[in-house]
């Protein structure tokens, strides 16, 4: 599956480094270590962690396309949109690129708690439902709720072992990001993450 954006709306593509798939702590470790935070220093990832961190999320792990993590059907209906303080950008995973959608600094809705507005990146789980043709809106829920736990819990692994702080949220304000990012009425937002390294 593509993205199915207006290519008239992308500022800037902006090529991630190749993920590194290799080194790291094991899944134990890291299993161990996993945890929600909330609270984040100020410091940006690097463009290196920031393409580490989205493979792991929902990157392509095999030359035909299919990803780091599963979704029903093969639908992969997830875009993960990135909010960081010079813009917003959506993750193309097929070539490994940011594509900057805006200029501003929209933070502050990318969720309601406090610490979303200053982390250095907040990641928004939308499920697109034109990707999941012939099948009913609570098996589209289902399973969209279903395939978004997969994505999460790898950026919570991911973090672990980077040594990272991460929370996942469904504390945002829908209405307002269908406004923000522009989404068309079939495209839902169904959670938000920060992730940035650990505050004092």
């Amino acid at each position: 599956m593509t993205l199915t954006i207006c290519t008239s709306q992308v500022i800037e593509t902006i090529p991630l480094p190749s993920p590194q798939k290799s080194g790291g702590m094991s899944l134990l470790e890291a299993l161990s270590l996993r945890q929600s935070g909330r609270s984040f220093s100020d410091k940006e990832l690097s463009p290196q962690v920031l393409s580490n961190l989205l493979w792991a999320a929902f990157g392509v792990n095999r030359e035909d396309g299919k990803r780091t993590t599963p979704t029903a059907r093969g639908w992969r209906e997830f875009d993960i949109y990135v909010v960081k303080a010079d813009g917003w950008y959506i993750y193309e995973a097929e070539k490994n690129v940011l594509l900057k959608m805006g200029n501003e600094d929209v933070r502050e809705h990318a969720g309601k708690q406090d610490f979303v507005k200053t982390a250095p990146l907040n990641l928004i789980f939308v499920a697109d439902f034109n990707r999941m043709p012939d099948v009913s809106d609570e098996i589209r829920n289902f399973y969209s709720a279903t395939d978004v736990g997969f994505i999460s819990q790898n950026v919570y692994l991911y973090c672990a072992s980077a040594g990272l702080s991460t929370v996942v949220r469904a504390q945002i304000d829908r209405d307002v990001m269908r406004e923000v990012f522009k989404l068309r009425p079939e495209q839902y937002p169904v959670l938000g993450q920060t992730v940035g390294y650990p505050g004092e």
